[in-house]
């Protein structure tokens, strides 16, 4: 199967997370957001399908995935969607429940990490909610950034398979995910997240494995991989970095 992946031209965002489960089981897709619309891409593409009538189950927002007939949207779903086929989730219902889990968990945190560079709505500009910005910030460092690590911290450490995951004995897309986290928040926060990480060797552990991994590592040299910039989920503001 070729699998058609909708999200935003320019930015890493929440298609990230898909893209890293794509690239990592060498699966074949279609980035749109790297077409040009006249090819099928772009934010005309994703159009087609926010407000198209004829959808039958028409996702709220991207990313969303075309699997033959399938049109599956939210991060975690499609993760949830791709983990059997692509061999990134376990086997056994019980660990596939869990992994669902996390990934929720950890779209929890990333919601968080976004709203604070827009805490009061996400259709101002940075520059109108400034003040707002700081003060969130400082509580999210101050408080949540260190809650979230500790709770993935001894997730990883409390896997009773020992892996180098967080579930079972591989590399599940929950982690994927994760090492993407690790590597936004290093970049939107770099002085506080190295202070936050310092605590985790295992979270940090998890993220040099997982941008070791060949065809991870592939992706990333290839060009296909957007650079984070401040149209992104994770944005680096120097006043609030702690």
């Amino acid at each position: 199967m070729i699998y058609v992946l909708y999200y935003w031209p320019g930015i890493q965002g929440r298609g990230e997370f898909v893209r890293l489960a794509l690239e990592d089981a060498d699966a074949k897709y279609v980035d749109t957001a790297l077409l040009p619309e006249g090819e099928g891409g772009g934010v005309a593409a994703l159009e087609r399908f926010l407000e198209g009538d004829n959808v039958e189950c028409p996702p709220f927002a991207p990313p969303f995935l075309k699997a033959g007939r399938r049109l599956i949207g939210q991060t975690a779903n499609i993760l949830l969607f791709l983990g059997d086929r692509l061999d990134l989730a376990p086997r056994d219902a019980a660990s596939r429940l869990w992994t669902h889990q996390l990934q929720l968990t950890l779209g929890d945190f990333i919601t968080e990490i976004h709203d604070t560079h827009h805490p009061i709505g996400g259709g101002l500009y940075y520059a109108e909610q400034k003040a707002e910005a700081k003060r969130r910030s400082k509580d999210f460092l101050a408080n949540r950034l260190p809650k979230f690590l500790g709770y993935f911290e001894r997730i990883l450490q409390r896997n009773p398979v020992g892996g180098p995951g967080m579930v079972g004995a591989g590399i599940t897309y929950v982690d994927l995910s994760m090492a993407q986290v690790v590597a936004g928040l290093r970049y939107a926060f770099p002085r506080a997240s190295r202070k936050a990480l310092r605590a985790c060797p295992r979270l940090r552990t998890l993220h040099d494995e997982v941008f070791a991994r060949p065809r991870i590592r592939e992706y990333v040299r290839s060009g296909r991989r957007l650079p984070f910039n401040n149209d992104d989920v994770f944005r680096h503001y120097p006043e609030l970095d702690g």
